[in-house]
Parts: C-alpha cells; structure tokens; sequence
C-alpha cells in the first residue's frame, strides 16, 4: 500500500502542474488535436436491454434514464417493452435523476425490459474570453453542489488537501486550474479496478493511492473543488461512439456499449456559469491509449486532451444524472453512490451491475441521420 500523501507530495504536485502548463513547442508541433467546439446536435437512439437469466421467483429492474436538459444535451423521446406487467417511472427527490422501475412476478419465466432514449447531444465549450449570459444560478442550487455526499466528503484529510493546492489563487477559475492540474499529475488510472471505481474519495487521500478510474478520479476533482468552495459536480453517463478525433480510449463501439459509462464533471464559475470538465480522461489516455504507459502530462499525445478537457468535452456521449445516495425505489440494498449502471434484485439478492454478461444486459447506440 502507498504511503499517505504529504505536503512535500503537494507542493511538488502543484509546481509540477505550473511547469505543465506550458507545452514544449516541439509537443505542440506534434500533438493530434483535440477540440471538440459545439459544432451542431446530434441524435442517439441509445437501448438498454435486459433479460435476466435464469430469474427465480420475482425480481425487479432498475434502468438509469437520461434526465438533463441542458445547452449540450436534451431528451426527444423515451419508450419501453418487455414483459413486467408493471413499469413504471419514478424519480431521485433529492436531484431529480429518472430511473425506470420494472417489476416481475414469479411467474414470469422470461424477464425482459427493453428501455429507448432518443437523446440529441452536442461538443460543449466555453468561451474563456466572454462572460455567460443568462440569468445567475440560483444560490440554493450552488449551495447544494458544495455539500459533501457519503462518498465525496468535504472535511477532513480533503479540506486539508484543497486548501493546500488553491493556497493563494485569486479566483475560484484559478481554483480550479490548480486541482484539475494537481489530479492529472497526481492520479492515474488502474485498468483493473472494477466498472468505474467507488469514488471514496476521503480512503484514496488517506492512504495515498490515488489510482482508480472515472469515478474515483473525477470524484476526487469534484470533493476537492467543493471543499475550496467552488460548486461541482459528477454527471454519470455513457459513451455512445467513437470520438471524431482518433483517440481510441474517449470513444465507443456503439455495437456494444458494455463498460462504456463514464462519468465526467463540471463547475460553477461565477463568470462563465457551469464548465465541463474532465481529468479522468486525461489519465485514461496517458495510461490506455497507446500501449505503453504515458507518465508525461507533457507528452504530444496527451497535451491537447489536457487543455480541451478544462472548459470542454465531446459529444459522444450521453449523460443520466448527478445524483448520489440513491436510493432505489423498492430496493433492499443501501443507497448507491451514484447512477449509471443497470440494477436489479431477483429472490437471489442483487445481479452484478459491473458484470453485464451475467446480469445479463446490453447497451447499444444507433445515431439518427437528418
């Protein structure tokens, strides 16, 4: 086990995230580019589809819905079969997260729940040299996106850390510059952890391994910005298809969509609104996009995804929710982190939702052509 992070880990981290900042030129004649500005919507018929295998007894099903309407993302249309005699739509009352709820009766011997959103998507960018329009955000809203949830705490070993990383910054954007920078080069990705991670943020800062996937890393981002006081937030989704700028890893093969969710982020700034960001895919592409390991921040590959993802990212992808502590209606479990996998409970006790295979289900994606 590593041992827990110090100061001195700190410090260096951060000066080593200002060294970063600027990209040797010969990286910048190199890099791919990586610059996903809104260019349009795009529409998804995204399908889950569940049939699970061998049920005994009766079992219910719970689908994550896509629930945001947003500049970036909006829902057309959401249809459903199967054979529950039962579905019904019910919602988080904390957040408003949409989960579909089919229930099956023991006699039932072919469990199925077919669930169709047809979402419009679009690249999301901010314009770092204009102010955002609009109406301000409801200061309860932004209150909100600054408490702590069962995962993402906000005390402790994680207020110590922000206020250590954002010591001097002079605006909640410089705030966030200095963590987005400090979780690239001080996180990195763990292929073998399970589905998206946990996200116990205050246990990866305690013992001081801070490897994980989209979940842990982009929770870490998130705790860490509420706790210097600047609203955030997960929005948990998957990706649809392959990224229109070559990278392997920021992409999916719609055919088949299992262990494609990915959960992204965002912030509030007081001048530019909520901003997407993203560093887990900073380290996703440094550790899986080529097949050795990038431990660069710096490396050709890696800087122009660096930059994009601080204000940006693509629309290949469709977000559920930010929900967290959830807790699904009717279920025996405990309260799930977050949301954005498969759940169900048969006589048995609880499928694997990190195990599509066995669960059984599948998420596919087909685009609409005007």
């Amino acid at each position: 086990m590593q041992q827990p992070i110090t100061r001195r880990d700190l410090v260096k981290a951060a000066s080593a995230s200002l060294v970063l900042g600027g990209i040797p030129s010969l990286h910048a004649q190199e890099a791919r580019r990586f610059d996903p500005q809104p260019t349009g919507w795009r529409t998804f018929d995204v399908t889950t589809t569940v049939q699970l295998r061998e049920p005994k007894g009766a079992s219910v099903v719970w689908l994550p819905v896509p629930s945001l309407d947003t500049p970036w993302q909006r829902t057309r249309d959401l249809s459903w079969s199967g054979t529950s005699s039962d579905v019904r739509m019910a919602a988080d009352g904390e957040t408003g997260a949409k989960v579909l709820v089919a229930r099956f009766d023991g006699a039932t011997r072919e469990q199925t729940i077919v669930l169709t959103s047809r979402v419009e998507t679009q690249n999301r960018a901010v314009d770092w040299k204009q102010a955002a329009a609009g109406p301000a955000a409801d200061p309860a809203d932004l209150r909100m996106w600054t408490q702590p949830s069962g995962l993402i705490t906000t005390d402790g070993i994680v207020r110590k850390v922000a206020t250590q990383i954002v010591a001097g910054s002079r605006s909640d954007r410089e705030k966030v510059q200095r963590i987005y920078d400090w979780v690239v080069v001080s996180t990195y990705r763990e292929p073998k952890v399970k589905g998206c991670g946990e996200g116990d943020i205050k246990t990866m800062l305690e013992t001081g391994n801070l490897s994980g996937k989209c979940a842990d890393i982009n929770a870490l981002f998130v705790g860490l910005c509420r706790a210097a006081g600047v609203p955030a937030r997960d929005i948990y989704g998957v990706r649809l298809v392959p990224s229109a700028f070559g990278y392997r890893e920021l992409g999916a093969n719609p055919a088949s969509l299992k262990g494609a969710q990915h959960c992204r982020a965002e912030v509030y700034l007081k001048t530019h609104g909520w901003v997407a960001m993203d560093p887990a895919d900073v380290t996703k592409v440094m550790r899986q996009e080529t097949p050795e390991w990038i431990k660069d921040a710096g490396h050709p590959l890696v800087t122009p995804v660096r930059k994009a993802l601080f204000g940006a990212w693509e629309g290949n992808w469709m977000g559920y929710n930010s929900a967290s502590d959830v807790k699904l209606p009717g279920s025996k479990q405990a309260k799930l982190g977050f949301f954005m996998y498969p759940q169900a409970e048969t006589a048995e006790g609880a499928r694997d939702p990190y195990d599509p295979d066995s669960f059984s289900y599948q998420i596919t994606a087909r685009e609409i052509k005007a």
